[in-house]
């Protein structure tokens, strides 16, 4: 009996009526060969396919002359089979219901509706987003009033590793960031206070600056880079592994055991963090006047004194427990909506920073409205 790969694959051309004459074999085995022989024929208006002499036909077959058909269609060309036996017809015609329909991608319509429908479902995703916020928000502090309420469910281990982590491991390029901003803005600011003649003001500038805005602003933001991240790849990763699914089999509450150690934890290291930032800074902005202006530390330190409102440190540091919130929630949620795969651990990672500190800044921007309205 001879195999399907010894049967080989012929294709002839009548002269006399210029159908092309199939025969042999047309399988797996050939599939190839016959779609080089198919692909010649160059004829631009009807192709009638003869299948008299075809012996043997496989679904590999079947599928090259329903996608040859379907192309010729596609260049208003027609393809006509005939001659194939019930069987082969059969085959062909399950071969053509089994194809997938290539789904219709709908054009993007350019009016003033689909823009408006565009932006209200724009909307509608960013108050989901930020009622899932606000949820994750209350179970933490729930959690946190039931850990007051049964101290002995409250992990204080994992609050001590998260302070280490999130707090004394940051100290570095916290204090190296803010001593830096503090030089240029010394720097800069000595460069357009020399032309009026007033710098001694360089002091003020660098004090604000730092006590009421960049000090706290800029660690919160490298702490939302180190953190958040940090906090959506942990959670994610434990969820990619089932290991959350596991806890509650053993009833264990992943909120009170995840979401609370770091969120507070957050809550106790940002405004240490802020502060370790404005001394930071403020050595900074004090070596750069002492070098560039001739600001001796003392006359630095009187002025500092003299002139800054201990406002400044209250409206700086008042916002520290507020941008800790919105990282540690912004990071734990983020880690709990990854998927199974590491694709999506790493998107949310990425979406966890990006919306943290994007946060961070609008939350820091309306501060700064709250606070010009009252007049401080």
């Amino acid at each position: 009996m001879t195999s399907a790969a010894n049967v080989p694959f012929l294709l002839t051309r009548d002269s006399a009526t210029g159908a092309a004459i199939a025969s042999g074999g047309l399988t797996v085995y050939t599939v190839t060969k016959a779609r080089e022989a198919l692909g010649r024929l160059t004829s631009e208006g009807a192709l009638r396919l003869e299948l008299s002499g075809l012996e043997r036909l496989d679904t590999a077959g079947a599928w090259l002359l329903v996608t040859l058909k379907q192309e010729r269609a596609a260049k208003g060309q027609t393809l006509t089979i005939e001659g194939a036996s019930a069987e082969a017809m059969s085959l062909l015609q399950s071969v053509e219901r089994a194809l997938p329909e290539p789904e219709a991608v709908p054009a993007e319509g350019l009016s003033i509706a689909a823009l408006l429908e565009k932006v209200g479902r724009r909307m509608a995703t960013a108050g989901n987003y930020l009622l899932a916020l606000l949820g994750y928000l209350g179970i933490f502090l729930h959690r946190l009033y039931r850990s007051i309420l049964h101290p002995s469910q409250f992990r204080m281990t994992a609050l001590v590793h998260h302070c280490e982590e999130v707090g004394v491991k940051a100290v570095p390029i916290v204090a190296l960031m803010a001593f830096l901003i503090g030089v240029v803005l010394a720097f800069q600011g000595s460069v357009q206070l020399r032309q009026f003649g007033a710098e001694v003001f360089v002091v003020d500038l660098v004090a604000i600056s730092i006590l009421r805005e960049l000090g706290i602003l800029l660690t919160s933001i490298i702490v939302a880079g180190r953190t958040a991240s940090a906090f959506t790849a942990a959670i994610g990763s434990m969820k990619m592994r089932e290991e959350i699914d596991a806890m509650r089999t053993f009833g264990i509450d992943p909120a009170m055991s995840l979401f609370v150690p770091r969120i507070l934890a957050l809550l106790i290291v940002l405004p240490i963090l802020g502060l370790i930032a404005n001394v930071a800074g403020l050595v900074g902005g004090g070596l750069m006047a002492w070098i560039d202006l001739g600001i001796s530390p003392e006359m630095f330190r009187t002025r500092l004194v003299e002139g800054t409102s201990v406002e400044h440190v209250f409206v700086g540091l008042v916002k520290a427990p507020v941008f800790a919130l919105i990282i540690g929630v912004v990071g734990c949620h983020a880690g709990m909506q990854v998927q199974s795969n590491a694709e999506s651990l790493g998107r949310m990672t990425s979406n966890a920073v990006v919306a943290s500190i994007f946060a961070v800044i609008v939350a820091d921007a309306i501060f700064s409205i709250f606070f010009a309205r009252i007049g401080i």
